[in-house]
């Protein structure tokens, strides 16, 4: 189990977490755990509560396929049943290819300030330099380089450890310049980009199904002493069951802010973590210290349909009928489950250079975009126009 919930002897997780399930004293006595050296032998320390590994060593571990499955089970267990999340020391050897990374980042942040402040999912538009899709963007603009960073062994050890082969890669840069604020404490992707009403709408299983759709990790692409503001984390926050309706209340958060952890990382660093875990970037109170990450976040290859499906297509074919249900007096609820099997309900994957999350943290779907036009009566032409733009939305090329 990737998350827990405290239940009396014998009692059942609920089939649905509400907000009555969300109490902070269950919370406090979860991450009140403490981290064992001696229940992880790969391990070189235990930090403030957090996993280190020596990157060295780890790579004599998995020389040998009994090595590599033993670590990886280690691994899983850190970010499952342990503290959720891991530093994996000089994770980068040669951080010459890490400098050269850094400046492919530099020259698209260059390009793209012109446009104005991008979008942050949880900090204000403009408080960071972002850069949406840094993985296309960094193949494109150099393709030696990309080959030469992606090729790294602990990215690659981390991500099928926890997500098994076939796992997708993504990457967001984050420059944080000295004066900028922290992030508010959350979960990350997928339910934790989801407000909360939308989320408590989710089953129980679900909860605790997301965390292990997604691997979160960063390579720290500068030394980032604890005034430049690395990330908090909260270990072992991630075992919390209702975790993702929990992590935007007062209490919860004023724990965090009590409770959390920081590490100072160096470049060439790396950190993987549970992404229900609570975490959020840190303050830059230094003086002169640019904290640069690769923000990687890792998904799995079975986050996807089994067939390919034209949903535009197919939702503009059945559109004109859906018209004529509701002047015949079909209910909305009709209507919403022929939309909810047609149109593509949920807003990701999505071009975040054109679907910035400014006034929210998600764009709308597909499903939704539907949804409002059969309440306002737009015809076919309009809904086709609508849906035309959401595909366009999410085409990388021409968009930087």
């Amino acid at each position: 189990m990737t998350a827990t919930m405290p239940t009396p002897s014998g009692a059942r997780t609920p089939a649905r977490f509400g907000p009555d399930d969300c109490r902070v004293e269950d919370f406090a006595a979860l991450v009140a755990e403490r981290t064992r050296l001696e229940d992880y032998p790969h391990a070189d320390a235990v930090e403030q509560n957090v996993l280190v590994y020596d990157s060295s060593v780890l790579r004599a571990a998995v020389a040998t396929e009994e090595g590599r499955l033993e670590v990886e089970a280690e691994l899983v267990r850190a970010w499952s049943e342990g503290p959720g999340v891991v530093v994996l020391k000089g994770a980068f050897t040669d951080l010459s290819v890490v400098d050269r990374m850094t400046a492919v980042f530099d020259a698209i942040i260059a390009e793209e300030e012109a446009g104005g402040a991008k979008g942050d999912h949880f900090a204000k538009p403009g408080a960071n330099s972002r850069v949406w899709n840094a993985l296309e963007k960094s193949a494109l603009r150099d393709p030696a380089t990309f080959v030469d960073y992606y090729a790294n062994d602990m990215i690659a050890l981390a991500s099928r450890a926890w997500l098994g082969p076939g796992y997708q890669m993504t990457s967001q840069v984050n420059v944080v310049r000295p004066g900028g604020v922290a992030q508010d404490p959350h979960r990350d992707y997928h339910l934790g980009f989801l407000e909360d009403e939308v989320t408590a709408q989710y089953p129980a299983h679900v909860h605790l199904l997301s965390p292990v759709l997604t691997l979160q990790g960063a390579v720290a692409h500068s030394d980032m002493p604890v005034e430049s503001g690395p990330t908090l984390y909260l270990p072992h926050s991630q075992k919390y069951g209702p975790g993702y309706l929990a992590y935007r209340r007062d209490d919860v958060r004023d724990y965090f802010a009590d409770h959390h952890v920081q590490l100072p990382l160096e470049k060439g660093d790396a950190v993987f973590f549970n992404p229900a875990l609570l975490h959020g970037a840190g303050s830059n109170v230094s003086a002169d210290v640019q904290r640069v990450a690769n923000l990687l976040q890792v998904s799995s290859a079975f986050g996807r349909a089994m067939e390919a499906v034209d949903r535009a297509r197919a939702t503009t074919a059945v559109y004109p009928t859906l018209l004529e249900r509701r002047t015949a007096g079909w209910s909305d609820a009709a209507l919403r489950r022929v939309v909810a099997s047609v149109a593509e309900g949920y807003p990701f994957p999505t071009n975040l250079d054109l679907d910035q999350p400014v006034d929210g943290m998600t764009p709308l779907s597909q499903a939704e975009i539907v949804e409002q036009a059969l309440a306002a009566g737009r015809d076919v032409d309009q809904v086709g126009q609508a849906l035309g733009a959401y595909a366009a939305r999410r085409r990388t090329d021409g968009t930087v």
